[in-house]
């Protein structure tokens, strides 16, 4: 790594947003260090230097502890200045019929990992007085997910400890910036399985690029909160603020129950 240039942590970066999100920073003059549990990630990083960036990866399940530790261990000796912790996944169906290994896997993902990650990161910044956290949360956060309950819950979670990081941290150096995407078109929705019978998943979906350009502007000016994406996304957000739970709960199941996809026969039930 250059000490004269910033350096960057992105989970999750081997595709979709957390790639995208690692270019943004490569492109505006970051070093990386990248991490994702997949093989995809090597040919990810020779992408990322092709901008100039200097680039580690670290190829990590983040779900074990042992990934966990492995990733924080690369950090030693390091001074992050930014660390996007954006690593996450997805469970379709209903709670009745998942199976309880994949919801589990869900929480160690999104939720056990992110905090895990998290408290040396915020301890290393704050001993400096310095530096930048976003968390990739999602619209998901602001409702009931029926046939999706983990992962709302779990960005639920995400946004929750966010905002109260950002008041913890509040008269330090370090800036807290959660961001919000919808449907975007990553793999999310194939390891989902959610791609082919859900209307969610056969819907049109906002550029993983945009939202990732659109997260990046927003922890660079410090905001707290930003919802990223298409203004079909940014109206979502705005009207999530004013609904009451259930009538978001019954739109929600309208996008993510299987048999919703057009032509699955189930798309025109409320």
């Amino acid at each position: 790594m250059d000490d004269t240039k910033p350096l960057a942590l992105v989970t999750g970066a081997s595709s979709g947003i957390g790639l995208e999100l690692a270019k943004q920073f490569a492109e505006h003059g970051y070093d990386l260090l990248v991490s994702a549990e997949d093989d995809r990630l090597a040919l990810a990083a020779r992408q990322l230097q092709e901008s100039g960036a200097s680039v580690r990866a670290v190829q990590a399940d983040l779900r074990d502890r042992a990934g966990v530790d492995r990733l924080i261990a690369a950090t030693s000796g390091l001074t992050l200045d930014v660390a996007a912790l954006n690593a996450g996944v997805g469970q379709g169906g209903a709670f009745v019929d998942t199976d309880l290994a994949d919801d589990q896997s869900v929480i160690d993902l999104n939720v056990t990992a992110t905090v895990r990650l998290a408290k040396p990161l915020v301890r290393a910044m704050v001993a400096r007085d310095e530096g930048r956290l976003l968390f990739t949360s999602s619209i998901a956060a602001t409702m009931p997910g029926p046939f999706q309950p983990i992962y709302n819950a779990t960005k639920s979670f995400v946004q929750s400890f966010a905002q109260a990081l950002q008041n913890e941290l509040k008269d330090t150096g370090v800036t807290v910036t959660s961001f919000m995407p919808g449907p975007t078109d990553t793999d999310f929705f194939r390891r989902a399985d959610m791609e082919e019978d859900t209307r969610i998943g056969a819907m049109d979906k906002d550029d993983p690029a945009d939202v990732a350009r659109q997260a990046f502007e927003a922890l660079m000016k410090g905001r707290k909160k930003a919802v990223t994406g298409s203004l079909k996304t940014k109206a979502q957000g705005l009207a999530d603020r004013v609904l009451p739970d259930g009538a978001k709960a019954a739109l929600h199941r309208r996008q993510a129950e299987p048999g919703t996809a057009p032509g699955a026969g189930r798309d025109d039930q409320g």
